[in-house]
């Protein structure tokens, strides 16, 4: 039994229900018989890899959508041997070369190059070039962006790149000059209001439009957080009522928890504590920038208003500091720290 989120993610463009002159845009460019490298950014949650599979499916028919898991060895220059996992079709193939930290250079030359001089296995295909696919575009070192900007000078003629990602401002220029930027925006309280009313029909639930709209604005413009909220109200309680708790998951009510114990006492023992916390985040695969803005974000909720414009300025800079470091705890522990301390001053001041 397979979640909502992808039980009824939409396959090809025609049946995605916002952002209209987008998938116009993208069913044009399918057409012309030619397809540029493109570089497809927007905040999570908003349908870029629902639109980059409906793209491949439109260029090269059904046939994208029979997939394998491939598990693929690379030797580091100092004979270390790394491991990632690759999606694969006869037409492309999805990766993420962050997940190898700052061995992703040499993913990202190998995989492109082995795929450049491999000849189509379809000959039947539509199309002489390969795709391959890049998740977290914005997460590749400077080093591996580089020599992606080569490979992708070099083998234009056998492959395309589709670069996805939540920002351009970590892809560096001569990147976005070789890409052609299409922009996806997170949809609107109504386009997801409208889709959770079209997951409950063909699900046949009634939901009622006051409940649709408050799970559409707790989850934060994000439909696939929107869609999965609904499918965990429907498991909690029904029949739904319009005034039942809309839930929250896991990892935000438990950083919710540790922002208020941090604002509660602020020790080394409390220190000690929210580490803990801290750790239990990141084990169960939390993303660091993640814990970071939201922590930020529920602290900022709860403070004077003097304290607001230091806290956000400690958590840009240590978020900074995250990108640019390696080990994700110490820049966390680092804010937690400069939080308690800029806290506990407060206090002393206002209360002697």
């Amino acid at each position: 039994m397979s979640l909502w989120v992808d039980k009824y993610r939409p396959s090809s463009l025609d049946k995605l229900s916002y952002h209209q002159d987008l998938s116009t845009n993208l069913k044009r460019l399918a057409n012309t018989g030619d397809l540029p490298h493109l570089l497809v950014y927007g905040p999570s949650g908003a349908g870029k890899k629902t639109r980059i599979v409906a793209l491949l499916r439109e260029v090269y028919g059904p046939g994208v959508e029979k997939l394998k898991i491939d598990l693929r060895r690379f030797e580091t220059p100092s004979r270390k041997s790394i491991e990632l996992n690759v999606v694969t079709s006869n037409y492309h193939l999805e990766l993420n070369p962050s997940d190898v930290g700052i061995y992703d250079r040499i993913v990202v030359q190998d995989m492109i190059k082995e795929v450049a001089q491999t000849q189509q296995v379809d000959t039947n295909a539509q199309r002489k070039f390969k795709v391959v696919v890049i998740n977290e575009a914005d997460a590749l070192s400077k080093d591996a962006q580089h020599a992606l900007r080569r490979t992708m000078e070099k083998y234009m003629a056998n492959i395309r790149i589709i670069l996805c990602c939540n920002s351009t401002s970590k892809i560096i220029s001569p990147i976005r000059s070789r890409c052609l930027s299409l922009r996806v925006a997170a949809p609107t309280t109504a386009d997801i209001v409208e889709v959770l009313s079209a997951v409950a029909k063909r699900e046949s639930l009634k939901l009622s439009p006051a409940l649709a709209e408050r799970i559409a604005e707790a989850s934060e413009r994000n439909l696939r957080r929107a869609v999965l909220m609904l499918e965990t109200a429907r498991v909690q309680q029904y029949p739904f009522t319009a005034d039942q708790t809309v839930p929250l998951a896991d990892w935000q009510q438990f950083i919710k928890g540790m922002a208020q114990s941090m604002i509660q006492e602020q020790s080394p023992k409390r220190m000690l504590e929210v580490r803990g916390y801290l750790y239990e985040l990141l084990t169960h695969c939390i993303p660091p920038s993640i814990v970071l803005r939201t922590l930020a974000f529920e602290l900022i909720g709860q403070v004077d208003q003097q304290l607001k414009p230091e806290i956000c300025r400690y958590a840009a800079f240590y978020e900074h500091r995250l990108v640019s470091g390696q080990k994700a705890i110490f820049h966390l522990e680092a804010f937690v720290a400069k939080f308690m301390s800029i806290y506990k001053r407060y206090l002393m001041e206002m209360y002697g």
